[in-house]
């Protein structure tokens, strides 16, 4: 618990110092970009050390669990389970999204700061037909997949590879045990990653207030307290059902959560925080075949903040170039929204890709995309927390609906028999 404590308060001081540190650099320095450059090379460092984690992590995590699960039906089972709390806390989080925006109407101040219509933003769009989503669910090769870190490839061939384990029987016992060891071995090596957090979180922050100071906060102010108060919004809703579901015990889960959420807020990368929300859920009493199981399932179907910010953004981006869209519109888009925003967690700056894709759709100039990218990272942080919040609250109520809840466990999980 100490080093828990610990590890967050470094994390905020890091964030903290980030932001003294790259004002200074903006306001004193002659070339803040070059101070801005030599910051990320030390945040790509610690995200290529979290991405070195995340492929063995959820294969031997989820293989082991698929395993002891031993029935294929209970697999459908769990799976249809998490897919349904997704499909409602997408639909939530879309639905406020456009409600939240159309109350607030953000655009509508922006008129004077439009580029032209015909302004390139440099995203690149991606066709997101159900055909491509199929052809990225299944790997053509799992090592193939497992390199570029598609989790929900991953998640795929694990499945298959923990079911065909299950139905042999004792023959996969030596197997199941030695992945069961590399799935320990995973979680103490996230420790020792862990520790350069704080490094990275003041790396990453400082290079960004470097880049663009703290006037960029100061134009879009506005805007982005109004998509903050939008993701608070969001945060109560999940909380409240949570606890609906999960009655006190929604307090005790969310403050196991704080370190991975704090660390994907200061990174804008909810990937960063895979290791940690799973040992959290770990310890919050969530058996392993569970949380491993939903968990990377939730990182290609559950990303809350990011569908919120789909239909914040785009319909903003209408706002400002004055396109009115109707009640129905926008429910089309919102459905759309539903199915493309699925599988976007192993794409590069996803939202805005899903966004690009989406203002082409709806004749809405896609140049609105440069309005954002100025203050993208600072809305990626939003985001990100929130999927971990997301995440979590999902991965727990599955757990609580299939009995399989369990007390806190204390102490380091590397250590401890992964819990049945």
């Amino acid at each position: 618990m100490k080093k828990r404590l610990n590890l967050t308060t470094y994390i905020l001081l890091g964030l903290v110092l980030g932001i003294v540190v790259g004002y200074f650099a903006n306001v004193s320095m002659a070339k803040p970009a070059d101070f801005s450059e030599t910051m990320s090379l030390i945040t790509t460092m610690f995200l290529r050390l979290i991405k070195m984690i995340i492929a063995p992590l959820v294969f031997s995590t989820l293989v082991v669990g698929i395993a002891k699960m031993g029935d294929v039906n209970e697999v459908g089972r769990v799976g249809g389970k998490a897919l349904g709390w997704f499909i409602l806390a997408s639909l939530i989080s879309l639905t406020l999204g456009l409600i939240m925006v159309n109350v607030f109407r953000p655009g509508d101040a922006m008129h004077a700061m439009l580029p032209a219509s015909d302004a390139v933003s440099g995203i690149t769009t991606t066709n997101l037909s159900m055909k491509e989503f199929i052809t990225h669910l299944v790997p053509s090769s799992i090592v193939d997949g497992m390199a570029k870190n598609e989790i929900l490839q991953i998640v795929v061939f694990s499945i298959f590879f923990g079911t065909a384990a299950a139905a042999i029987g004792d023959r996969a016992k030596v197997v199941i045990e030695a992945i069961d060891g590399v799935a320990h071995i995973m979680l103490k090596l996230t420790g020792y990653v862990m520790n350069f957090a704080p490094i990275a979180v003041f790396a990453a922050v400082s290079g960004v207030v470097a880049k663009s100071g703290l006037a960029v906060l100061g134009t879009y102010g506005v805007f982005m307290a109004e998509f903050y108060f939008s993701i608070l919004v969001l945060w109560l809703v999940l909380i409240f059902i949570g606890y609906l579901l999960l009655k006190g015990r929604v307090i005790e889960l969310l403050r196991l959560l704080r370190m991975p959420t704090l660390l994907a807020f200061s990174t804008a990368s909810s990937e960063a925080a895979f290791p940690k929300t799973l040992e959290g859920l770990e310890k919050f009493g969530v058996k392993n075949r569970i949380a491993s199981f939903v968990l990377p399932l939730g990182y290609s179907f559950n990303l809350d903040g990011s569908m919120m910010y789909c239909t914040f953004a785009t319909v903003f981006i209408a706002q400002a170039y004055g396109i009115e869209l109707s009640i129905g519109t926008q429910i089309t888009m919102m459905l759309i929204l539903m199915l493309t925003s699925k599988g976007m967690a192993g794409v590069p700056r996803a939202s805005l890709v899903v966004i690009a894709a989406t203002l082409s759709q709806f004749n809405i100039p896609e140049a609105g995309l440069l309005m954002l990218l100025g203050v993208d990272h600072f809305l990626d942080m939003a985001r990100s927390a929130t999927n971990v919040i997301g995440n979590g609250l999902a991965t727990a109520v599955v757990a609580k609906w299939e009995g399989e809840l369990g007390q806190h466990v204390e102490g380091d999980i590397a250590k401890q028999k992964l819990p049945e």
